[in-house]
């Protein structure tokens, strides 16, 4: 397949699972993107130049087409003037990737965060978490030194991506606890997905049919300590919410996880907490470790926002790509190794390493060399790893609720 053929072929498959955008929309959108991947770089110049080379077109041009396609309709020339709407793409963006998913595996993690850009942006992004990487489907970017309320705008993602997800999945929603808010467990309870919100340790809770409220820090006291159970959290009534409190110290860690869900305690494990932090990988991957945005010159959160699409796009196609060809790796061998082979002591002796390359860079390499061979164009699908499990559960029962029973 010719190179731009590939292009060809990245076009059509923008425009079949992006419907709602014009032909010429999903084209630049698909220029964007595939610029993006081949040049791991987000910057105007350099997707631009490369297009350029690779279509034998002027760069020009092809910088003022990609240039325009970031811009609202007031700022664009002609009668037939059209600006993206990029709050219309979100539902898109969450079904393309839950079409790429198994059918057997309907269950999906969405983490919420917020991640800025010097003194220019505060994008608040929510994103599909999957091996190590994150996917943004929904997100605002606002002025970072803007004053107000960030309640408005996640209210708006989760309103615009309602009903994106069929009934029958299980969605677990993960946020740490700087964005905690009984508004926000509600909100995501209202969807009929599942949040899995971390807490400070300041405040109290009563588990159910116990009379005194208890402080949090009790619950897990030292390394080696956890409990779940159904509880009244904090003691305020405006505070108060009646729900699953999980909570684990695991050595290593300077304090407990504390987590509210509506989720059995007999069902959640405290353990998925831990793929919250893959969001900051995916934002790490949106500046030094991948696309570079750090580097933009653009100081229009709107503008921001369109880029932050082609982003989105590209970012869904290499984690896609990367994590097909992570799951199709051979398992290991060390199982099949003598007893005594120095492998094992070696293993017992360190920290397992579940992968030496991001998925993102896997993704990256595969396509890079598919097309350097001359072999079709990788399109990936999504192979979800087993979801964390706790080592040990509940090992220890906390003080404050051991006294009850003495």
């Amino acid at each position: 397949m010719s190179r731009p053929d590939g292009v060809s072929q990245w076009t059509a498959t923008v425009s079949n699972q992006m419907p709602h955008l014009s032909r010429p929309q999903a084209r630049v959108l698909a220029l964007w993107s595939y610029g993006m991947v081949m040049t791991q770089s987000c910057g105007l110049t350099t997707v631009a130049t490369f297009l350029a080379l690779l279509l034998g077109k002027r760069p020009g041009a092809l910088r003022q087409q990609l240039r325009e396609w970031c811009y609202a309709a007031c700022d664009k020339k002609g009668s037939q003037r059209q600006e993206v709407a990029v709050r219309a793409c979100f539902v898109a963006l969450l079904r393309w990737v839950l079409a790429w998913w198994p059918a057997e595996e309907r269950r999906v993690v969405l983490a919420l965060d917020a991640t800025t850009l010097g003194q220019r942006f505060t994008v608040l992004a929510l994103s599909v978490v999957y091996r190590g990487c994150a996917i943004p489907v929904a997100w605002v970017v606002v002025p970072a030194t803007q004053k107000g309320a960030w309640r408005p705008h996640w209210e708006g993602l989760f309103a615009r991506l309602q009903e994106s997800v069929p009934a029958d999945w299980t969605v677990l929603v993960l946020a740490d606890r700087g964005l905690y808010a009984r508004w926000l467990y509600r909100r995501i309870v209202h969807l009929g997905w599942h949040p899995f919100l971390r807490i400070n340790q300041g405040g109290q809770f009563r588990p159910q049919g116990a009379a005194p409220f208890r402080p949090l820090a009790s619950v897990a006291p030292r390394v080696g300590t956890g409990w779940c159970g159904t509880v009244d959290c904090f003691v305020t009534p405006e505070c108060r919410l009646t729900c699953t409190l999980l909570a684990r110290w695991e050595d290593g860690y300077a304090e407990p996880w504390l987590v509210l869900t509506d989720l059995s305690p007999t069902v959640a494990d405290v353990a998925w907490y831990s793929m919250r932090s893959w969001i900051e990988c995916g934002f790490k991957t949106t500046k030094r470790g991948g696309w570079h945005w750090q580097q933009t010159k653009m100081t229009d959160p709107e503008r921001a926002s369109r880029l932050w699409l082609a982003i989105a796009v590209a970012t869904l196609w290499v984690v896609s790509v990367g994590g097909e060809a992570e799951a199709s790796r051979p398992a290991s061998s060390l199982a099949e190794l003598p007893v005594l082979h120095v492998a094992h002591r070696l293993r017992s002796h360190r920290r397992t390493r579940p992968r030496l390359l991001s998925c993102f860079r896997h993704g990256l390499l595969t396509i890079l060399a598919t097309l350097i061979a001359g072999r079709p164009l990788p399109l990936g699908r999504f192979i979800p790893e087993p979801w964390p499990s706790g080592a040990t559960r509940w090992v220890t029962t906390p003080v404050a609720l051991s006294q009850d029973a003495a």
